[in-house]
């Protein structure tokens, strides 16, 4: 604990020093939103590997059952109720000191912007949840009208516009990422004079490539999670524990 304590009182000292911090941030920094992460010990896959299949583009489009299954799961999204933690207040205020350069998520919750963060900082390498896209004609509305639909009966919501699938306006398995998102979450990583990973397995490509890529770059690294990464060898710091408690800590909210 005593050399735990230590760390964090570094890592702090070089958010202080900073000038262009950039974050990423996964499935870790919601959990204590109440929104479960895929592959941890109580993750959403591991506890039902089917419904893996949900996120899957090729089963999401070929299978009319695993659509209606996709639908229901979307009615009770924990999202819909969730609210901001610590560790979302942490890099807002991170942003209200004038230190954060961008903030690379891999989360499709929205609880970056619903903290308070701005828009333009946050880079949504995987979507939102809070939208839906049309397969055919890429037509998005918010996904709560398609939901109203489904509420109203409609087990499997076609595009009102051309009569195509819907999804949510989320990277699927198998389905490409958008170019210019990807290219400009490693943009900023170049950029970055110290970079924060929090609540990611960084296994995950090829939004974890932004964390060497910021090393090479020159960044100092830290890593903040409950598990080991794929990256702490690259790491300055690795951190374990609670993010809501250590996130706040780092970023020098009070």
């Amino acid at each position: 604990m005593p050399r735990q304590t230590h760390l964090l009182d570094q890592a702090a000292r070089w958010v202080d020093e900073a000038r262009r911090v950039v974050v990423l941030t996964g499935a870790g920094i919601s959990t204590d939103s109440g929104i479960p992460d895929f592959r941890g010990p109580n993750g959403v896959w591991t506890r039902n590997p089917e419904a893996e299949k949900q996120s899957n583009i090729q089963y999401y489009l070929s299978d009319p059952q695993v659509r209606r299954a996709s639908w229901q799961a979307r009615l009770v999204h924990p999202a819909w109720s969730a609210q901001p933690n610590a560790g979302h207040a942490a890099l807002v205020a991170l942003e209200r000191r004038g230190k954060l350069h961008a903030l690379i998520t891999q989360n499709i919750d929205e609880l970056h912007q619903l903290a308070g963060n701005s828009a333009d900082r946050v880079i949504e390498v995987h979507g939102t949840l809070r939208r839906v896209m049309c397969w055919t004609c890429g037509a998005r509305r918010p996904m709560q009208q398609a939901l109203d639909r489904v509420r109203a009966g409609e087990a499997d919501p076609p595009c009102e516009e051309c009569g195509g699938i819907l999804k949510s306006d989320t990277i699927s398995f198998g389905q490409a990422l958008v170019p210019e998102v990807i290219d400009r979450a490693m943009r900023v990583a170049t950029e970055a004079d110290l970079f924060i990973a929090v609540g990611s397995t960084l296994q995950v490509q090829p939004v974890a490539g932004a964390v060497p890529r910021a090393k090479r770059a020159g960044a100092r690294l830290v890593i903040l999670n409950a598990e080991p990464t794929a990256c702490d060898t690259l790491a300055d710091i690795v951190l374990r524990g609670s993010i809501t408690q250590a996130l706040p800590r780092i970023c020098g909210e009070i």
